[in-house]
């Protein structure tokens, strides 16, 4: 036995995943938290700050990727979302200050999920 049977017969315990899945499992994950802190906003406020806030960062981590210049999306998606960042910066803001809903940032996550599936929607 050499010293590299042990890596030769170690199990690969998941497979490659592709960055598009990646994305959609984080996008998925922050959308079902911040829907389940909604509903529990009452209970535990700072809770649903933290959710609203991870949106946030997840928002400002694709308006940076997307702002780069060696991104590979076309420039017309790109500007589509840097401008869903804006807003959902803008609408997360008034979600704090006025009690306005969070379904239009979980319908914006949700579309880009359904983007990332390849899925075009409805027709």
């Amino acid at each position: 036995m050499t010293l590299h049977s042990p890596i030769a017969y170690a199990r690969h315990e998941t497979p490659a995943r592709s960055l598009r899945s990646i994305e959609y499992d984080l996008i998925a994950q922050v959308t079902q938290r911040l829907r389940s802190a909604w509903n529990n906003r009452s209970a535990d406020f700072p809770g649903f700050v933290r959710a609203l806030t991870d949106n946030q960062k997840l928002w400002t981590t694709l308006a940076s990727d997307v702002a780069l210049p060696e991104n590979g999306l076309p420039q017309a998606l790109r500007a589509r979302l840097f401008y869903l960042y804006e807003f959902t910066a803008s609408h997360s803001r008034a979600v704090l200050e006025s009690d306005a809903s969070i379904d239009v940032l979980t319908d914006i996550n949700t579309a880009v999920m359904r983007g990332l599936r390849g899925d075009r929607g409805p027709g």
